[in-house]
């Protein structure tokens, strides 16, 4: 088998990368190591920027998207009983959608189908070679059998364990990571949010974020440790431990039930470089990771797609491969600018086990500048809503 561009991902960012390139004339093959309802069961994030919202546009799939998401105009931060709104449409003119991760990756799936491009799901044992030569390929199995696809380039979109950047040799590769000391205890439930713009509480009990996916269910989250098991948290002790970080007038407000969906997930900040490697470029949690505060993740990984997509069609277009060449620096610049909005909002807003009173106090100071100078909103919504390609 041959083709021009072989995705190793059918997540997100694979997804739309390939719906770009496919609307683009260029031929693409994706390879997904799950089936795709596995796919479509993940609970993500869901707060687009703009540019993304305008990359589904571009890719044909657009439409759901405007019918059925909700902008927010800002965002309300609160620390201890002091909750104050952060307004991004007055301060800077723009603003950020929710639409859930699954969703984008449900009609990237059925636009991909509706043209018929080829998705192979439920590989095994997909590994890259050659890729720093002209002749680059990807061997895998499917059904019990190996077979290969031939192509000019690869595109790494298969997150954080995947093989893509392990392709890359250690003697060539930098990585950088930070380990936050907790973790993200989310909820899923079938109640109506607490209120129409997300929540980011800073208490002396810890961390904690009230966010939605539609006017009927709601995500929240609050910061636990490390050590604890989801079996740890029943229903009635996530409830009452996130109440008691919001402010009383928000936690009076809040409407409770079962919860229908619960995990932990760990929090860190990590970049691999380079994001190129021959004809390989790497793309989202493949090369970069940030802590969901801030929500820059699903959004940086736009960002490369931006970048590869506007390479490769160059490169097959105009037969220039200056795009190509620039990939890595131009996505690690966009890269590190969200990793360092992301560290600075996550050490904001949590509680760390060693911060001593002098921490604690310069914490609040920070919060209440934030609070009381345009400015620094200004910069913090110009972040959120994130930064130009």
């Amino acid at each position: 088998m041959r083709t021009q561009v072989v995705i190793v991902g059918g997540g997100p960012s694979g997804m739309l990368l390939g719906q770009l390139l496919h609307l683009a004339g260029i031929d693409t093959v994706v390879l997904e190591r799950r089936s795709k309802t596995h796919v479509l069961s993940r609970i993500r994030a869901g707060i687009l920027e703009q540019g993304l919202v305008e990359l589904m546009h571009k890719a044909g799939v657009g439409a759901r998207l405007e019918r059925e998401s909700f902008r927010h105009e800002g965002t309300l931060i609160s620390h201890n009983q002091d909750l104050f709104g952060i307004n991004f449409q007055a301060l800077i003119g723009k603003s950020v959608v929710l639409y859930g991760q699954t969703e984008v990756t449900r009609d990237l799936y059925e636009a991909r189908e509706k043209v018929g491009a080829q998705t192979i799901f439920d590989v095994s044992d997909a590994a890259i070679h050659d890729a720093d030569t002209d002749a680059p390929y990807v061997s895998f199995h499917k059904d019990g059998r190996e077979q290969r696809i031939d192509c000019d380039f690869i595109a790494g979109c298969d997150g954080f364990h995947g093989v893509s950047r392990r392709t890359i040799p250690a003697s060539v590769r930098t990585e950088y990571e930070k380990v936050y000391p907790f973790g993200w205890l989310g909820i899923l439930s079938e109640t109506p949010p607490v209120n129409d713009e997300l929540i980011y509480a800073n208490s002396e009990d810890g961390f904690a974020l009230c966010s939605m996916r539609n006017a009927h269910l709601s995500r929240y989250y609050v910061q636990c440790s490390l050590g604890d098991d989801v079996g740890d948290w029943t229903d009635t002790r996530f409830w009452d431990t996130l109440r008691r970080r919001l402010p009383a007038e928000v936690g009076e407000a809040l409407v409770t039930g079962p919860s229908i969906e619960k995990s932990i997930a760990p929090l860190r900040s990590f970049v691999s470089e380079p994001m190129r490697w021959g004809r390989l470029f790497l793309c989202g949690d493949a090369a970069h990771i940030v802590p969901p505060t801030g929500a820059k993740g699903l959004n940086t990984a736009a960002s490369d797609v931006h970048y590869l997509y506007t390479g490769l069609l160059q490169f097959y277009h105009d037969q220039d491969s200056e795009g190509l060449d620039r990939y890595s620096e131009k996505a690690l610049a966009r890269v590190w600018k969200a990793e360092r909005f992301s560290w600075w909002m996550t050490s904001l807003l949590h509680r760390f086990p060693d911060q001593s009173p002098f921490d604690v106090k310069m914490q609040a100071a920070e919060l209440a500048f934030l609070r009381d100078n345009e400015d620094a909103q200004r910069v913090l919504a110009t972040n959120y809503v994130g930064l130009p390609y």
